[in-house]
């Protein structure tokens, strides 16, 4: 695609089409992986590379149109999203998590504080560490917070970050608090990328350190059971503001999407690298046959392939079947249930799991040499391994939660 233009303008970005997001994300590809290794040790994406994904809306895409965004359809950016990740998986864990929070912010934080934070050019860019943390002091006008969080993906670049927190006056049953902290308030540790960790090592995972930071009430929410079981009876803020069912803030769907679309993005990834080696390198034991031609070779790459279509297949049926009942709400005020929202995160670990499986299938086939430090499938191996590891992701556990849900009993989980 040649030289990055970081100021390009032509098309404007509220017009710009899903198709053409696509089309952008496939011509940067070549840039993404020609850069894999700086942004690994770098712990993140080059500063001319965030430049040219903000000249372009992509922090933008899930962002009310009130704010000059594009209101994307949930299906419609992950599609994205697992393009831009099948060139680099640990940027596109980075991007889509520093991007998707938009929706958390319009959906639950009133006009005015809306009004404030996307501001005038609308630019948003925000981690959420969802599991409580830190210290949060009620104070007059607001809470004061401090603490250090970690795994606060996408902070590189952002422009604020929600943290999680207990209210310490508050009881035992009191909801944890969502707290909104601008840029000046936190400083990013140095904890992420190199060597530091096994792999999404461009995610921008880094640790913040917040220190006393005031924090208005006005910019504090309730957060309990990611919004699965919230009174929704006359919609949220998100919904009277901006009048799309988007905005309704269920957020155990999209919350493990983004960790998901990643993932499928490395799948596809490591089915390119292994498509190029099979073509290219000779059987061992046959040097003037190739690879592609035996069969072996031949049944992991359609064993990859196939469960990677299943995977993204199954995200974006979730994905279309939540905004079926997102839309239903707004017809009928019925809410989506307890059940629904977790038999959809469980679907979507799954995926998760027919992705990891691919990626390792791949890697397992393609011989040792692909287990080199500078090898693209040792790269896609270790990315799928730390989405393994990621608390969100274990099916074994998750599934005793789902089999509640569906039996009507208390799940015993967040609450529920």
């Amino acid at each position: 695609m040649g030289q990055l233009n970081t100021h390009m303008t032509a098309v404007q970005d509220a017009e710009r089409t899903v198709d053409e997001y696509l089309e952008l994300a496939r011509d940067v590809r070549h840039k993404l992986r020609a850069e894999q290794e700086l942004s690994d040790a770098l712990g993140t994406y080059s500063p001319a590379m965030h430049a040219w994904f903000k000249d372009h809306g992509f922090y933008r895409l899930l962002q009310p149109k009130r704010y000059a965004g594009h209101e994307m359809s949930l299906a419609d950016f992950y599609r994205v999203m697992i393009e831009i990740s099948r060139g680099h998986p640990a940027l596109g864990w980075n991007l889509t998590l520093g991007a998707a929070h938009s929706l958390t912010f319009a959906a639950h934080w009133p006009k005015d504080v809306q009004d404030e934070v996307f501001g005038a050019d609308g630019h948003f860019v925000a981690p959420h560490r969802a599991f409580p943390g830190g210290r949060c002091q009620r104070v007059e006008g607001g809470y004061r917070v401090s603490g250090t969080f970690n795994y606060c993906t996408g902070v590189t670049y952002s422009t604020h970050v929600i943290v999680t927190v207990r209210d310490a006056d508050a009881g035992p049953d009191a909801p944890p608090l969502n707290c909104l902290i601008p840029r000046a308030d936190y400083t990013l540790l140095d904890d992420w990328g190199g060597d530091k960790v096994l792999g999404m090592r461009a995610s921008g995972s880094n640790s913040i350190c917040v220190d006393e930071a005031f924090v208005p009430e006005r910019w504090v929410t309730p957060f309990s059971a990611f919004f699965a079981n919230q009174d929704v009876s006359q919609g949220t803020h998100g919904t009277r503001l901006h009048g799309n069912p988007l905005y309704l803030g269920y957020l155990m769907l999209p919350y493990h999407a983004n960790l998901l679309a990643p993932i499928i993005g490395a799948a596809r990834a490591a089915l390119d690298e292994y498509r190029e080696l099979i073509l290219k390198l000779p059987l061992p034991f046959a040097p003037n046959r190739k690879r592609a031609e035996d069969p072996n070779y031949q049944r992991a790459y359609g064993q990859a392939l196939t469960l990677t279509d299943a995977a993204e297949a199954t995200l974006l049926q979730i994905c279309d079947n939540h905004s079926r009942l997102a839309r239903r709400w707004s017809h009928t005020r019925e809410p989506i249930s307890v059940e629904q929202n977790v038999r959809a995160w469980g679907a979507l670990q799954q995926a998760g799991r027919q992705a990891c499986e691919a990626i390792e299938l791949l890697f397992r086939t393609a011989g040792t040499s692909q287990a080199r430090s500078d090898a693209r499938l040792l790269r896609y191996f270790s990315d799928a391994a730390m989405y393994r590891g990621h608390v969100g992701a274990q099916w074994e556990t998750f599934s005793t939660y789902v089999a509640r849900a569906e039996l009507g009993l208390p799940l015993d989980f967040l609450q529920l």
